[in-house]
């Protein structure tokens, strides 16, 4: 019995022990916050400026192929791309060892960047910079956050700050159950309905948790053709208007 126990023991030391090697791996990958000295400034070139949140969906995976794709498809010479996670999503980068050309911008940079009146607040200064705004993946928490006008992050922060004259599309990711529950009905309707916000609807397959239903997030195909629609006749507007 003794000798059980110490091996319980022992087990229980090795796997405190690896999981203490993960974490301390884990946190090291993280890049340090940004300052007060860091700049976001609006490209005078004519360039479509995108605004990417990403939510604590495990379709986050896709992201580095749809910023990819967006680049290909519509042109570094005429877009580009800014990328904002929530704490979840920014895990889950991590933990996948997801890579971006792109900064990301998280939480703690909204206030490692403040520190008295005429610094920059970060979630208006993505705000005023974007001309589009794309969430993909939406997922349940965000979704519900934003139907419910809560701002306690810096992704919930823009959108409840978000200037509703500019696009706003969203792509929604969850399980079958989540989508298919009746509040998320309700939060849909208040992004659509009241916000105006465009909805690029989950698609149906196996889920990454083994259900089969809809919720999962829409193809890259389809989010990309619409942001390089939505890209073509902003620039197509900007170009008549200049002509004028």
């Amino acid at each position: 019995m003794q000798q059980q126990g110490q091996m319980k023991r022992q087990r229980l030391s090795s796997e405190e022990d690896n999981l203490n090697d993960d974490s301390r791996e884990f946190k090291a990958e993280r890049r340090p916050p940004l300052t007060r000295s860091h700049k976001i400034t609006r490209d005078e070139t004519g360039k479509h400026q995108l605004l990417l949140v990403l939510t604590g969906s495990i379709a986050v995976m896709k992201a580095p192929e749809l910023v990819n794709e967006l680049y290909e498809k519509i042109g570094k010479e005429r877009l580009t791309i800014k990328i904002v996670t929530t704490e979840n999503a920014e895990k889950l980068c991590r933990i996948q060892r997801l890579e971006f050309e792109d900064l990301i911008y998280e939480d703690r940079d909204e206030w490692s960047m403040w520190r008295e009146r005429g610094d920059p607040v970060l979630h208006i200064e993505l705000r005023k910079w974007a001309d589009s705004l794309l969430i993909a993946p939406l997922d349940a928490n965000t979704m519900a956050k934003v139907a419910n006008g809560l701002c306690d992050n810096l992704v919930t922060s823009i959108i409840r700050a978000w200037d509703l004259s500019k696009p706003c599309y969203f792509a929604p990711a969850m399980n079958t159950h989540m989508w298919e529950n009746p509040l998320t009905m309700q939060h849909r309707n208040v992004l659509k309905s009241q916000l105006k916000f465009k909805e690029i609807c989950p698609i149906q397959k196996e889920l990454i948790c083994g259900d089969a239903g809809v919720g999962a997030m829409a193809s890259i195909g389809t989010i990309v053709s619409l942001i390089a629609a939505l890209v073509k006749d902003q620039q197509a507007i900007r170009s008549i208007a200049d002509k004028a």
